[in-house]
């Protein structure tokens, strides 16, 4: 905390109110407006977007420099060095781990792969053409109902076996998810493979036939959880938070964070920039639907370019840009046409002003639309593959929080601008 203070001069007789300003590690100063309550006044923020809703030392985002650390690391190094067991025990313990660590932590999440023979029947109960992620909120959300042992957030052993069990069993209930959808029998998880191995053996793999697992696909895919495991206060991991002040469990709060990830407006975008390539549907047509784009009175609009918070390159679509041609190339997918008019629609946006002067570069949604659909993956699963990433990103995230010991309910205020008080009218007297 520095020494600085700030003031707001309340300018009505009252004199000014003394206000702390805060210093993090990096990133902008904070004033402390704690004490604005005790005065009776609040501050207007819709969407939050000048205010800090908690300290935290899990991940770190600077927009003008197109920077993004896990608890200091930049994701470059971690999405082109480590894997994604590497980064999930960073963020839930703060350090990589060594290598006797790695291989505790590693046989611990595969040891929980499995889920509940109960929860099989459950997913009955919804229609085959429900959506991935409706499915995903109620299946997650009932985890809560089998494992009693672990929902005491007080309690450090109850947060890490809770960790745990989401970290693993998430993917397992993905995957499920999408062999309801089409009809196909579970895979039970194989601990014998790796996280993201797994998770494609449950994905692609029949009673019938194996499913041999590509090893620059597999690399792709995990890069994709590793660039997606976490991102600041967004919305949904702002939602696990809130949820989790009141002393909701764990699987309660994550099933939140994935209901708010599921918006178009955050984890959906890469399923939109499918539906946009789409619409587009060949090369010939790009010029008109730049021109469109250009057009401020049009309502079409290019998804996947420009990003709210990185005002600059966003840092993941870089890494990202390279797995996708690579990917492409291994599957031989160059010539295909919906390829076509993505690397067409990334030239223009590479090349031309009125993207350049307006920073509208390709974000990490362009790039993990095609490769997850070059993968054969589904675009109603693309949102579902973000919550495998992001679900170890909650997870720490709501441990931070539980053991926070200035945690509070969340309790946001309002400026009201309703009516002022009245009295109540009589049916018969009503106009």
């Amino acid at each position: 905390m520095a020494d600085r203070k700030a003031y707001l001069d309340m300018g009505d007789g009252r004199g000014k109110i003394e206000l702390p300003v805060l210093e993090g590690t990096m990133g902008p100063d904070v004033v402390d407006i704690r004490n604005l309550s005790r005065h009776n006044i609040f501050t207007y923020d819709p969407g939050f977007v000048s205010t800090a809703s908690c300290s935290s030392s899990i991940s770190f985002i600077d927009g003008e420099k197109s920077i993004l650390l896990y608890r200091g690391y930049p994701i470059e190094q971690l999405a082109d060095q480590a894997d994604f067991m590497d980064v999930s025990y960073l963020l839930m313990h703060g350090e990589l781990p060594n290598r006797s660590e790695k291989e505790r932590f590693v046989s611990r999440v595969s040891k929980h792969t499995m889920v509940h023979d109960q929860m099989l029947t459950f997913f009955r109960g919804f229609r085959r053409d429900a959506h991935p992620m409706a499915v995903m909120v109620g299946m997650v959300g009932a985890l809560s109902a089998f494992y009693h042992d672990s929902l005491d957030m007080a309690n450090f052993q109850h947060r890490e076996v809770a960790a745990y069990r989401l970290i693993s069993k998430v993917p397992t209930l993905a995957a499920m998810c999408y062999k309801y959808s089409i009809g196909q029998p579970f895979q039970y998880p194989r601990n014998d493979l790796s996280y993201v191995a797994n998770f494609l053996h449950m994905m692609f793999a029949t009673p019938c036939a194996a499913y041999p697992v590509n090893p620059v696909v597999a690399r792709a895919l995990e890069q994709i959880f590793i660039l997606h495991a976490d991102h600041e206060q967004n919305a949904s991991t702002s939602t696990v938070r809130l949820a989790g002040s009141s002393g909701a469990s764990p699987f309660a709060c994550v099933a939140a964070g994935i209901a708010s990830l599921w918006g178009p407006a955050h984890g959906g975008a890469n399923e939109a920039v499918l539906d946009m390539l789409t619409q587009i549907g060949d090369v010939s047509n790009i010029k008109d639907f730049i021109q469109r784009a250009k057009d401020p009175k049009d309502p079409f609009r290019l998804m996947g370019f420009g990003h709210r918070v990185y005002k600059n390159y966003d840092p993941r679509a870089s890494v990202l840009r390279d797995s996708c041609h690579q990917v492409l190339d291994e599957l031989s997918l160059e010539d295909n046409r919906l390829f076509q008019v993505a690397l067409e629609l990334e030239k223009i946006a590479l090349d031309d002003d009125y993207f350049m002067t307006r920073k509208l570069y390709p974000n990490v949604d362009f790039y993990s639309g095609l490769l997850l659909h070059a993968m054969g993956i589904p675009s109603n699963m693309f949102t579902v593959i973000f919550t495998i990433a992001r679900t170890i990103g909650w997870t720490a995230q709501w441990n931070e929080m539980a053991s926070d010991p200035d945690r509070k309910i969340g309790r946001p205020r309002q400026l009201y601008m309703g009516n002022e008080p009245r009295d109540f009218v009589p049916l018969d007297r009503r106009a």
